[in-house]
């Protein structure tokens, strides 16, 4: 086992059921693999887990000190040049979650995550019962669609 600066590194299998499937697309982990496909696992009473097929970073609730979500809204071009020009109208909504901490040496940390639909609307709600923190969102369409 690696410990990072308060926040535990193990190798374990793949992810296990109970939580919310997410991709990776950054953080600040050392160590910790960025653009992969993660297991946010909040089944815990303690800690949160992001579990990869390599790793498992373990991240005390009461440590998280920002949760954030966002939405990036496309058009969804190539497939209105592919299949239909009515495919121009409908958007294509990508889903953030942003979540931070600090570790025990009070340096900062955060992982940003991608998160399809469904998972997000369950994932988020759940995110502030057990950290005790508000969700901030990035901009009022966010707010709106919360998933």
């Amino acid at each position: 086992m690696l410990m990072t600066c308060g926040a535990l590194l193990s190798r374990l299998p793949a992810a296990q059921p109970g939580g919310a499937r997410a991709y990776l697309t950054g953080t600040t982990v050392r160590d910790f693999p960025a653009k992969c496909e993660v297991r946010v696992d909040i089944t815990g009473d303690q800690e949160l887990l992001f579990v990869t097929r390599a790793l498992t970073l373990h991240v005390p609730y009461n440590k998280v000190n920002i949760l954030e979500y966002g939405q990036h809204v496309g058009q969804r071009y190539i497939a209105a040049i592919l299949i239909s020009p009515l495919m121009m109208m409908s958007k294509t909504r990508v889903h953030f979650v942003t979540v931070g901490y600090t570790e025990a040496n009070g340096r900062q940390q955060a992982l940003v995550l991608r998160v399809g639909k469904g998972d997000v609307r369950a994932l988020l709600p759940e995110l502030e019962a057990k950290t005790g923190r508000r969700v901030e969102y990035t901009d009022d369409e966010a707010r709106k669609g919360r998933g």
